[in-house]
């Protein structure tokens, strides 16, 4: 290591003498992300693995999220409007994506560990049930150990995938999985706790900055809400349109934590927040999309159609365990956990699409050609 800044000493080649791709990423995040950000050579996992030669431990826990089949059957699942026919609405796949890339810029502007913040939030929504929040209200009440979309996507990590296995992803990307739900009332406070990570908490807040805003362009986009419906106050803070008020949030973001960079007093705990202005018009906007939208008539016309769905699948698959899948099968009996368990895995798995095929497939009678 050179004696100057610790910076490690290069030979012309593509990286520092004696340094993996991985340990020249470590020593990069060392000199350049806040005290506060979470380095990714601390990073601990339940299981110890060698280490990649070329990822540092984040990186390898967002790509076994990228990789895994839960995170692509993303791309077929509600995020408000139930199994829409226009390209153009988001999907719980989308809405992912927007929430991880709203929190890479702020995780930027706040030094903190990108990596570790696009991991979890490629992996925050994994667990979700099929036809979104509506799916996710008929699995709690089917179930008698209750269902939370944040709960099943810890359990899909830690436990379902790699057949029983888990991937093995370092604590505070689980935790920050689990963690990233939070209580209707404000978007800042949560009924599971706190990260204790600055990335974990970055994740929680920018799932709101994300689905409030892209919802409101859905809804547009459906017929439910008009531009000028919107609520001219929480409008006149944040801005006009769906770039304006993400622009406003982000920036609020980071010019409020800017402790967060290692400038500053951090308060105690460290937590990241919205500034009272921003974060008042913020959870007024999110009361209005709760009020004229989420439970809306005309969005949730559908609601009970998919309770029936729902609870028609989940009693059949109880009385007949021995159509569920095998690999959910011996996870349920080597764990020795009740077949409630294994069917509550199988259909909150399952897309929109794959939901109403296989109610079609069990209880609509085939029709047979002339």
């Amino acid at each position: 290591m050179s004696p100057h800044l610790g910076e490690p000493r290069h030979t012309g080649a593509l990286f520092p003498l004696m340094m993996t791709p991985r340990e020249y990423q470590e020593s990069i995040e060392a000199r350049t992300l806040s005290p506060l950000a979470a380095q990714s050579a601390g990073a601990v996992r339940e299981r110890p693995e060698e280490p990649c030669r070329i990822r540092t431990a984040y990186q390898r826990d967002r790509d076994r999220i990228l990789h895994s089949k839960p995170f692509r059957r993303l791309k077929h699942k509600t995020q408000v409007f139930i199994a829409p026919l226009g390209d153009h609405y988001r999907t719980r796949l989308t809405h992912t994506l927007e929430v991880t890339q709203v929190a890479r810029t702020v995780a930027r502007g706040l030094h903190l560990n990108e990596d570790l913040t696009e991991a979890i939030g490629l992996g925050h929504d994994i667990g979700h049930a099929p036809f979104g929040h509506a799916g996710e209200t008929a699995l709690t009440r089917v179930f008698p150990d209750h269902f939370r979309h944040n709960e099943q996507s810890r359990r899909i990590v830690e436990v379902l995938e790699r057949d029983g296995k888990g991937l093995n992803l370092t604590y505070a990307v689980r935790e920050g999985i689990y963690l990233h739900s939070k209580a209707r009332r404000d978007i800042m406070t949560t009924a599971w706790g706190t990260a204790s990570t600055l990335e974990g908490q970055v994740i929680k807040i920018c799932d709101s900055v994300a689905y409030i805003n892209h919802d409101i362009d859905d809804a547009i986009r459906a017929g439910v809400l008009r531009h000028e419906d919107l609520p001219a106050e929480a409008v006149a803070v944040l801005g006009a349109s769906h770039s304006e008020r993400i622009n406003t949030m982000v920036s609020d973001l980071i010019s409020f934590n800017w402790w967060a960079t290692g400038e500053g007093d951090p308060p105690e705990p460290p937590l990241i927040a919205m500034s009272p202005s921003i974060l008042a018009a913020t959870n007024s906007l999110r009361d209005f999309m709760y009020r004229e939208v989420y439970l809306d008539k005309r969005a949730k016309s559908d609601d009970t159609k998919v309770r029936f769905v729902i609870e028609t699948l989940y009693a059949h698959f109880v009385k007949s365990p021995e159509q569920l899948p095998a690999d959910l099968l011996r996870i349920n009996q080597e764990r020795e956990e009740p077949i409630e368990r294994a069917v509550v895995d199988y259909i909150a798995g399952m897309t929109d699409r794959y939901a109403l095929e296989m109610f079609k497939r069990i209880f609509i009678p085939r029709t047979w050609g002339a």
